[in-house]
């Protein structure tokens, strides 16, 4: 499971016209879901996101949580973050987690998100053509990948 975090001031995402989800300060977090995933890269990926300190604390210096600092969290599904650009020019999605077994393991990963921070969360709508809009602040952006845990 691979996520790309964004620290942004505010967020969006919208589906045909219309602003499906929107924040604040917070998280918005693409989601890449690999076959092989299973809840355990949920918990593991989930709890890492919601404790990694990347907001500035009165210092200027980036100690708190996106629990600490009560931010919002937009979580946006993204099969092509596992793209495999190795041969050709066209992306390969082989790694990609079919629908099948990714739906799931994508409503799994809001409801775990949800318990770690306490309050619902924002999402787009799995598998739909969205529209993303934000303003990343700092820029601050991380990927983690639940492959490379340890």
């Amino acid at each position: 499971m691979r996520a790309v975090i964004q620290r942004v001031s505010e967020a969006k995402v919208t589906i045909d016209g219309s602003i499906k989800d929107s924040i604040g300060k917070g998280l918005l977090i693409l989601l890449g879901i690999e076959h092989d995933d299973t809840e355990t890269d949920i918990e593991w990926l989930s709890a890492k996101i919601v404790n990694m300190r990347i907001f500035s604390d009165e210092n200027g210096l980036m100690n708190l949580s996106i629990k600490e600092v009560e931010g919002e969290i937009l979580l946006i599904s993204q099969f092509t973050l596992h793209a495999s650009t190795k041969k050709g020019n066209r992306p390969s999605f082989i790694q990609a987690a079919k629908p099948d077994i990714a739906i799931p393991l994508y409503e799994k990963m809001i409801l775990q998100l949800e318990k770690d921070i306490e309050k619902k969360i924002g999402t787009g709508i799995f598998g739909a053509d969205m529209k993303v809009a934000l303003i990343n602040d700092g820029p601050v952006t991380i990927i983690i990948d639940s492959k490379q845990k340890q």
